[in-house]
């Protein structure tokens, strides 16, 4: 009996302390997105945000990269060189984008994957600024500039998804 009570108190104290970091994740990203009331994990309802509304949401450098088409610097972003088990999303919108499986190290200096999470996670456009002909890598769900694709990488898909670090948000395996 005495073993049976030290046995569920123990698991009584791991579950609670469990939900306790969750919920402190979640605060956290509340924290980081509670201005913004189109952010969601789960929903992939595409949206129809003006430029106008998103600037009033997002943080002057997201709204640059994510909407004025901005970049990073290379070697300069937060998860260029990260290689930690877990999942990609839209600093945006919070739509699902990549698996840190699909990531690779690319040498370019921004983080790098083969392919997306699911096929309408991103969305392609043609990209001729700067002089050069390129092809945009949008969010699917949102419309945001997330960087670009070149066929240049790593089997099976050939591809090299080149993002900018801070319109992604990353969430580790636990």
């Amino acid at each position: 009996m005495k073993q049976l009570l030290i046995s569920l108190t123990f698991i009584g104290t791991f579950l609670l302390s469990n939900c306790s970091s969750n919920a402190q994740k979640n605060s956290s990203m509340d924290t980081q997105h509670k201005n913004n009331p189109y952010y969601s994990r789960t929903d992939t309802t595409h949206l129809n945000v003006t430029d106008a509304e998103w600037k009033k949401i997002l943080p002057a450098d997201v709204y640059n990269v994510a909407r004025e088409q901005g970049t990073e610097y290379a070697f300069s972003g937060k998860y260029w060189n990260t290689d930690k088990k877990g999942d990609y999303y839209c600093a945006v919108c919070g739509n699902h984008l990549f698996k840190s499986d699909a990531k690779f190290a690319s040498s370019c200096g921004w983080p790098s994957f083969y392919e997306p999470i699911r096929e309408n996670s991103v969305v392609y456009k043609e990209d001729n600024s700067h002089g050069m002909h390129r092809i945009e890598v949008e969010c699917g769900r949102c419309n945001s500039h997330l960087g670009h694709i070149f066929d240049d990488g790593p089997p099976p898909t050939h591809k090299r998804f080149c993002m900018n670090s801070i319109v992604l948000d990353f969430v580790p395996e636990p």
